[in-house]
């Protein structure tokens, strides 16, 4: 059927339309590749010059880190769950003449706190969040606005 005239018209047309298709193709794909090269060297070139921010650093050089003494406990509800946190305190190195001794005595406050927390009081992020801002307000309170910040390192419940 090739031979007859109607066989090699439509081998022609079904031929010219694979090759406009393949030119439409390449010109899609080229002018997306075109585009992409364009966002990559954009990304490139924004990630070798950093943004500089004019923010003053957060803690001063007077300011030190100390690590508080584990605190295991259990919960008050349930009865049955332990729980271990780790934290430590970044508190104004000049103001505090015994940071050990202030290191312990906010270790007894969380100790004491975190026996009238619940496990669904510090259940989920926002639980986590409303627990790291109690041990701020408490270390604030007992270093007399010499602690800045508790730094919350590891929570386990058991």
């Amino acid at each position: 059927m090739i031979g007859s005239a109607e066989g090699r018209k439509s081998l022609l047309s079904f031929l010219g339309i694979l090759l406009a298709m393949t030119f439409v193709a390449i010109g899609i794909g080229g002018g997306l590749g075109f585009i992409l090269a364009g966002r990559a060297t954009t990304l490139v070139q924004d990630q070798a010059h950093p943004i500089s921010t004019d923010a003053p650093p957060k803690y001063g050089p007077d300011m030190a880190l100390l690590d508080l003494p584990p605190v295991i406990t259990n919960l008050a509800d349930p009865a049955s769950a332990w729980i271990r946190l780790q934290a430590a305190i970044v508190y104004d190195n000049k103001a505090v003449p015994k940071p050990q001794m202030l290191a312990a005595q906010i270790g007894e406050d969380i100790l004491a706190y975190m026996k009238t927390v619940t496990l669904a009081q510090i259940g989920g992020a926002s639980g986590l969040e409303h627990l790291r801002e109690d041990l701020n307000e408490r270390a604030a309170i007992r270093s007399d606005g010499h602690v800045h910040e508790v730094i919350i390192q590891t929570v386990v419940v058991q």
